[in-house]
């Protein structure tokens, strides 16, 4: 097998799944006899016939396992599978094109570790979500936050013992990213769509207007992580880069109107007082990287980060920080 679709399921019926496996279906200039699918099954009811399975022109194997979240069943998937290449979809998505697959395995004919695609979110009102004029498209192009749109070399994760971690269940896919784009020299980018991030109407991280307001604390978690992993990994010059990263990251979303309006105050509360954990725990490496380097990193995130909303800084970034450590004092 030269391609394996790893799919991690929970309670989704064979109906989420199915636009995904028809999307596959539809795939031109491909030979199906070369493409696996590989659906685990993570506790949960999820129940997929094998008539519903026996339509498809490509292998599917389906197993069930324990319910242990969303990174380690990830992972399950990866040791079934014994494909040369492995892409990770999630089951309520779909490829884009009918050619989406053809420039996969294009690319997969050059070779690479890991393949990093632009790829397609499909967003809608959450107040109006049914109404077809709510509905945008949007091209999201060099990405290292979500698991759309990469596949991998499947002996490269195994060389360098790149696997999702199974603490992380919110915000995983950026820890699993960034160590796979990092830990090798041989990773392409593509500029062609060819995946879908579908809208569904119970997605939660879709339709609830404050799901980043809830969840941050996850994305700290993850890039904690992710440090560690660096650190452990004796590549601490990541291990600064993206300590740095967080710490502007952090600092400018404060300054995102929703962040400020006092009605999210408790939200902001607890993601201060979860950074200022980390904080103490990486101040080290934040202190000793270079200001040009800083600065530099500021520069991205603090672009991106006006484009998102941002507002004019409220406060300097070290009186930010005099502020978090005062928290940290005070708990």
């Amino acid at each position: 097998m030269k391609l394996d679709i790893l799919i991690p399921m929970y309670n989704e019926d064979k109906m989420v799944v199915k636009p995904l496996l028809d999307s596959i279906a539809l795939q031109q200039n491909v030979d199906f006899n070369d493409i696996g699918v590989i659906i685990c099954i993570d506790g949960g009811t999820s129940e997929i016939p094998d008539s519903f399975i026996s339509q498809y022109p490509f292998f599917i194997e389906i197993h069930k396992e324990p319910h242990r979240g969303v990174s380690a069943t990830r992972n399950a998937c990866f040791d079934y599978s014994k494909a040369d290449y492995v892409m990770f979809c999630d089951c309520d998505d779909m490829f884009y094109n009918a050619c989406g697959l053809w420039i996969v395995f294009r690319e997969m004919n050059i070779g690479f570790d890991s393949l990093v695609s632009s790829f397609i979110e499909e967003s809608r009102n959450p107040e109006d979500p049914h109404n077809p004029e709510t509905t945008n498209y949007t091209n999201h192009e060099m990405d290292s936050t979500f698991v759309h749109g990469k596949v991998h070399k499947r002996q490269y994760l195994i060389d360098k013992q790149i696997r999702w971690n199974d603490k992380l269940t919110i915000h995983e896919d950026s820890y699993f990213n960034i160590l796979a784009q990092n830990m090798s020299e041989d990773v392409k980018y593509c500029p062609t769509p060819f995946y879908l991030w579908k809208w569904r109407d119970d997605s939660v991280c879709r339709h609830d207007p404050k799901y980043i307001l809830k969840t941050y604390n996850n994305l700290i978690d993850s890039n904690d992580a992710l440090v560690d992993e660096f650190l452990r990994r004796d590549r601490k010059d990541k291990a600064v880069f993206y300590t740095v990263s967080m710490v502007f990251d952090a600092y400018y979303l404060m300054n995102k109107p929703e962040w400020i309006d006092q009605e999210n105050q408790e939200y902001r509360n607890k993601t201060e007082e979860r950074f200022a954990e980390w904080y103490k725990k990486h101040k080290e490496m934040w202190e000793n990287c270079p200001g040009n380097d800083k600065m530099m990193i500021s520069n991205q995130i603090r672009s991106r980060s006006i484009m998102e909303g941002m507002q004019m800084e409220a406060m300097t970034i070290d009186n930010w920080l005099n502020h978090i450590e005062t928290l940290r004092k005070e708990a």
